[in-house]
């Protein structure tokens, strides 16, 4: 796969990262900005057609939109977001500019938190903010 909007060294080390933290629970692994994404991980199991387009667009909006309504929340800065589905969870880690969208089969809360702050500090790390 050629990677065109992140470098093959950060795209290696968010599979790596959610892979290791998962194991075979992964389903998938999308990275995105605001312009653009791309999908890095897919499991073989799953369907290879699914249109993206829509999906990266509403969690890059809701992104913003959650971290602008809770800013003077009394829960404290806003870090990640997992979604419940049918038959998986989404988990939601971003920065500013870039996020990364990892789909997993059923995961302990503390198992998302740590793969969150992971990805959230490769981000970091890349855009040069740490």
């Amino acid at each position: 796969m050629t990677r065109n909007i992140l470098s093959e060294d950060l795209a290696d080390a968010i599979v790596t990262t959610a892979r290791t933290a998962t194991g075979d629970s992964l389903r998938s692994v999308t990275y995105f900005t605001r312009a653009n994404f791309e999908q890095l991980y897919l499991r073989d199991d799953l369907e290879q057609d699914a249109d993206l387009n829509d999906f990266v667009g509403h969690e890059w909006q809701g992104y913003k939109q959650t971290k602008n309504a809770y800013q003077e929340s009394e829960l404290g800065e806003y870090r990640f977001t997992v979604r419940a589905f049918e038959n998986g969870y989404l988990l939601r880690a971003t920065t500013e500019r870039q996020g990364v969208l990892i789909t997993t089969d059923g995961l302990s809360m503390g198992s998302y938190e740590e793969i969150a702050e992971a990805i959230e500090r490769l981000l970091r790390e890349e855009s040069g903010k740490e």
